[in-house]
């Protein structure tokens, strides 16, 4: 089965992988706090395809019963996509 021209389009290349997983790994070992910098140092970094690559890494923490570093980053990314307008904001119930 082939992918769909949208889904070649998402794939990202091993390159830009390798660039999020830098990235990730800095966000994990920086000091507590120092993440808005990092993430301002690293804008063109800031899309649909980091925020994919933390959830997967946040999955394989868990396996690894590393939950702490699996909460850290699905809060990042749930942050970016707020930011970068994926996150479907739900309207609170009156």
């Amino acid at each position: 089965m082939n992918p769909t021209p949208q889904q070649e389009q998402e794939q990202e290349s091993p390159e830009e992988v390798n660039k999020y997983f830098e990235l990730i790994d800095k966000l994990l070992n920086c000091p507590n706090g120092q993440e808005p910098e990092v993430l301002e140092d690293n804008l063109e970094l800031l899309d649909a395809g980091l925020i994919k690559t933390m959830l997967k890494v946040a999955a394989i923490f868990v396996h690894e019963d590393n939950s702490e570093g699996a909460e850290f980053l699905v809060h990042i990314a749930r942050e970016l996509s707020k930011q970068l307008g994926l996150y479907p904001e739900i309207p609170a119930k009156e």
